[in-house]
C-alpha cells in the first residue's frame, strides 16, 4: 500500500495551505469577534453568519477549493478517500475552513447521500443548492429518549398513508439546525418494524419548514451554543411529505447511513489530526515564549517528554487514518469497517489529549475565548460521541478480532 498523495492531491493541498495561511486563519479572530458581539444565546432565530464567511467562500470557489470532498470531478474534486485525507487534515487547522470550502459536516455527508442514493428530482431540488452553498441541511438520527448508539432503539416512525409518508418523533443533536440557511432534514425512522434489524429503517427528506416540524431548543456544548450553526432538538409531529421524498427505498436506511458514515468518519478523523497539529504548535510556542521559575515552561515538569509523546501519538493516528482511507477506497465501507471504527476511537482521543496538554500550558488563556483551545477541546470530546461512541466502536473491533480466532479454531 502506498499513502503518497497523488500529484493532483498535492497540488490542491499546496493551494489550500496557502489559502488557509494567508486568508482563512487571519480572518478567524474577526469572525468569532463578530459572533460574540451579536451573541443571542439560544435564540437561534437571531443568529447570523459573519459577512467575512461569504468573502472567503467566494475566494475558495475562485481558487478551485470548493466541494473538495465529493468524488466527482465535475461537481467536486473527484478525489479518492486517500487523496482527500491530507486536505481534510489541513482544514482541521481552522475552525471555519470546512464551511469556507463547503466541506463541513453534516452537509458534506448529506450531499454524499444525495449524490450516491438520491433520485434525479431529489438531486435537482436539494443537492444542487447544497453544492452551491445556498442552503444548509441537518441529519436527524439521534433521539433524546433512547440510547441511539443502537439504531434498533429508535422510536421515531415513518408510515405510509397513500401517496404520502408521515413522520413522527423527537430528534436531537441535529447539527446545523440553527443555521440561518438550514432548509432540509434527513430523517431516519422506523418504517418496517417486522424486518430484520438492518432493514427496519428508512431515510426521508423533510423540509424544515414543513407543517409539524418544530425546533424546540438549541443545545450547548460545555455551555457554548456554537452559533451560527449549533446543535438542536427538533420534533416531527404528523409531518407529511410526498412519497418521492423517500431515499432509495423502504428499509434501506441502515444501508444508506453506513455508506454515509464511512467517508464522514475519515473526514472527521483527518480534521481532528489537523486540529491536534495546531494545538501542539500552540503548546510548543507557549512553552518556548513563557518563563516561570527562571526557565521556559517547556523545560519544566517534563514538558519536553510530553511533546515527544504527543508527536508520536499524532503520527500514529495519521498513519492509522490513512490506512483506513486507503482500505475504504479499495474495498468500500464494509471492507474497511474495522479500520474506520479504530480511527474513530483513536483520532478524537489523541486530539483531546493534545488539546488538554496545550490548555494546561496556557493556563487561564487556554479555557477562554482568546484562542481556539477551548473550542477544540469541546470538538474533541464531542467527537468521541458523534457517529458512534467509543464503546460501540471498540465492541465492533473486538467482535471482528474474536471472529478471526474462532474461524481459525
Amino acid at each position: 500500500m502506498d499513502f503518497t498523495p497523488s500529484p493532483r492531491s498535492q497540488a490542491l493541498l499546496a493551494r489550500l495551505q496557502g489559502f488557509l495561511s494567508d486568508e482563512v486563519l487571519p480572518a478567524e479572530e474577526g469572525y468569532f469577534r463578530e459572533l460574540r458581539a451579536a451573541e443571542s444565546g439560544g435564540d437561534w432565530r437571531r443568529w447570523r453568519v459573519p459577512a467575512v464567511l461569504g468573502t472567503l467562500q467566494a475566494r475558495a470557489r475562485e481558487l478551485g477549493l470548493w466541494n473538495l470532498f465529493l468524488p466527482d470531478d465535475e461537481l467536486g474534486a473527484g478525489l479518492s478517500p486517500l487523496e482527500y485525507a491530507p486536505l481534510a487534515e489541513a482544514m482541521g487547522w481552522s475552525l471555519i475552513a470546512p464551511e469556507v470550502t463547503n466541506c463541513n459536516a453534516p452537509d458534506s455527508g448529506n450531499m454524499e447521500v444525495l449524490y450516491h442514493y438520491g433520485s434525479p428530482e431529489q438531486k435537482r431540488r436539494w443537492l444542487e443548492p447544497l453544492l452551491a452553498g445556498e442552503i444548509r441541511s441537518v441529519f436527524c438520527m439521534t433521539e433524546p429518549d433512547v440510547a441511539s448508539s443502537d439504531a434498533t432503539n429508535l422510536e421515531a416512525t415513518i408510515r405510509q398513508d397513500g401517496d404520502e409518508l408521515v413522520l413522527d418523533g423527537k430528534k436531537w443533536w441535529a447539527t446545523g439546525l440553527g443555521h440561518p440557511e438550514a432548509r432540509l432534514a434527513l430523517f431516519l425512522g422506523l418504517s418496517n418494524p417486522e424486518a430484520d434489524r438492518h432493514h427496519r429503517h428508512s431515510l426521508v427528506l423533510a423540509p424544515l419548514d414543513a407543517p409539524g416540524v418544530s425546533v424546540r431548543r438549541m443545545l450547548t456544548v460545555f455551555g457554548d451554543y456554537d452559533p451560527p450553526a449549533g446543535h438542536g432538538e427538533v420534533w416531527f409531529e404528523n409531518v407529511r411529505v410526498p412519497r418521492e421524498n423517500l431515499v432509495l427505498g423502504l428499509g434501506r436506511g441502515f444501508e444508506i447511513a453506513q455508506g454515509r458514515l464511512g467517508p464522514g468518519r475519515i473526514h472527521h478523523c483527518m480534521r481532528a489530526i489537523g486540529a491536534a497539529e495546531r494545538a501542539l504548535e500552540l503548546l510548543i510556542r507557549r512553552g518556548l515564549e513563557r518563563t516561570a521559575f527562571g526557565k521556559p515552561l517547556i523545560e519544566l515538569d517534563g514538558n519536553r517528554g510530553r511533546v515527544a509523546e504527543l508527536r508520536m501519538a499524532i503520527d500514529q493516528a495519521r498513519l492509522l487514518t490513512l490506512h483506513a482511507a486507503w482500505k475504504l477506497g479499495e474495498l468500500g465501507p464494509h471492507g474497511a469497517m474495522v479500520e474506520i471504527s479504530a480511527i474513530k476511537v483513536v483520532a478524537p482521543n489523541v486530539l483531546q489529549r493534545v488539546v488538554d496538554e496545550a490548555i494546561q500550558l496556557h493556563g487561564g488563556a487556554g479555557v477562554c475565548q482568546d484562542g481556539p483551545l477551548a473550542a477544540l477541546f469541546g470538538l474533541a470530546r464531542s467527537l468521541r460521541l458523534a457517529d458512534g461512541p467509543d464503546a460501540v466502536h471498540r465492541a465492533l473491533i473486538a467482535r471482528a478480532e474474536l471472529a478471526r480466532y474462532r474461524r481459525g479454531s
